[in-house]
């Protein structure tokens, strides 16, 4: 890959395929957002033009992993057959029952996708993921999350899914939820066909912090103006990176991580769970984006 006069130096606390993966990422997260736009992104709300919000996808913005739910929608197209689909069956059931992510879990999936998109054509994928999203993501959403990015919108700023999920898939969730456009794996194609590789590695963990500190670069962004959105303590370098952390339906570590840090805690799976952070069971969707709304501006005027 051809260096960028945008990006960063690599930085000692990451390897270099958590950069190149990170750097890579950030590229064709620019790139779809100008092929859509067919110019520099504009803000819907003239706001902070150089603060910006990312969301962690898997239990964050939507309910389990959107990975397991495109194995899904492959199988059903036959791409693979049925020994795999248990497979991803088994690994979609542990997720949701353990509500964390297992690094050996997620890169046998990953492993998994590689093989069966080999071969096939970036556009296929492209279109079938529209499909797989209206099937099996749509109703996932958590509106809680959803709300908060909306917000972000609507004091006009940019808003970024950021996801080990192929890039392809992000990038059709992000548009579906009006959101700017995401960053995720990306996996190498040659004449548009999928060679079973990845640039890099998968956007997980450090390689998530990667990207996001590529794209601020190149959007001209304020880290510290930005917020960081996720429930996995595997996203803490993200969530380190921005001047706004939260921690979004979080996982034992990243609960215990955010308190000591004094991190916003949200969570929106349960009334009881919600409770227990501080969020009425019964708020509605208004309210929290209202709140966050307030909150923005509130950091708008300390400023």
């Amino acid at each position: 890959m051809a260096a960028l006069g945008w990006l960063t130096p690599r930085r000692r606390s990451a390897t270099a395929r958590s950069v190149l993966a990170g750097e890579a990422s950030a590229e064709a997260a620019r790139k779809s957002t100008q092929e859509v736009s067919g110019r520099e992104p504009e803000f819907p709300v003239r706001g902070d033009e150089r603060a910006a919000a990312f969301f962690d996808l898997d239990n964050t913005v939507m309910q389990g992993a959107a990975l397991f739910h495109f194995g899904k929608g492959l199988y059903k197209r036959k791409f693979f057959e049925k020994r795999d689909l248990a497979r991803f069956a088994w690994q979609q059931a542990w997720f949701r029952l353990a509500g964390v992510e297992d690094p050996e879990h997620m890169q046998d999936a990953r492993d998994s996708a590689l093989s069966i998109v080999k071969g096939h054509r970036v556009s296929e994928l492209k279109s079938i993921g529209e499909e797989i999203y209206d099937e099996y993501m749509a109703e996932r959403i958590w509106p809680g999350t959803r709300a908060l990015a909306q917000a972000h919108l609507d004091a006009g700023q940019r808003v970024w899914l950021v996801t080990a999920a192929p890039v392809e898939i992000a990038q059709v969730i992000a548009r579906r939820l009006g959101l700017t456009g995401a960053l995720g794996t990306v996996a190498e194609s040659i004449g548009g066909v999928y060679t079973g590789k990845l640039v890099g590695e998968p956007l997980h963990g450090p390689a998530k912090a990667e990207a996001v500190r590529a794209l601020a670069a190149a959007e001209n962004l304020d880290l510290n103006r930005c917020a960081a959105y996720s429930d996995s303590h595997n996203d803490i370098p993200m969530l380190s990176l921005v001047g706004h952390p939260y921690a979004i339906n979080p996982d034992s570590k990243l609960r215990k991580h955010a308190r000591t840090e004094d991190w916003r805690l949200r969570d929106y799976r349960t009334g009881r769970k919600a409770a227990k952070v501080g969020i009425p069971a019964a708020a509605g969707v208004g309210a929290v984006a209202g709140g966050t709304a307030a909150a923005i501006a509130m950091h708008r005027r300390r400023r």
